[in-house]
């Protein structure tokens, strides 16, 4: 699968933004500190991307499950 895969509803962002695609939720975590990105959270986060993009099927819906968790623990979901 692509990383311009879409998910099925975006995520919203606090600041408005929405993340629709697996590469726009890793271009966000890129741009996050080194030492967030190596939090628990979002590690799991990049993993599932990783194995969305490369399987796809139902790890679209775990890879976004995992962003809203991850961002939800960094209070970054409005």
């Amino acid at each position: 699968m692509p990383w311009s895969a879409a998910f099925d509803e975006p995520i919203s962002l606090r600041d408005g933004r929405k993340l629709r695609t697996l590469q726009e939720a890793a271009d966000h975590i890129m741009r996050l500190r080194e030492d967030t990105q190596h939090a628990s959270h979002w590690q799991t986060a990049i993993e599932t991307l990783i194995n969305a993009a490369e399987t796809g099927g139902g790890w679209m819906t775990f890879a976004r499950i995992a962003m809203l968790r991850a961002l939800n623990a960094d209070g970054q979901r409005g």
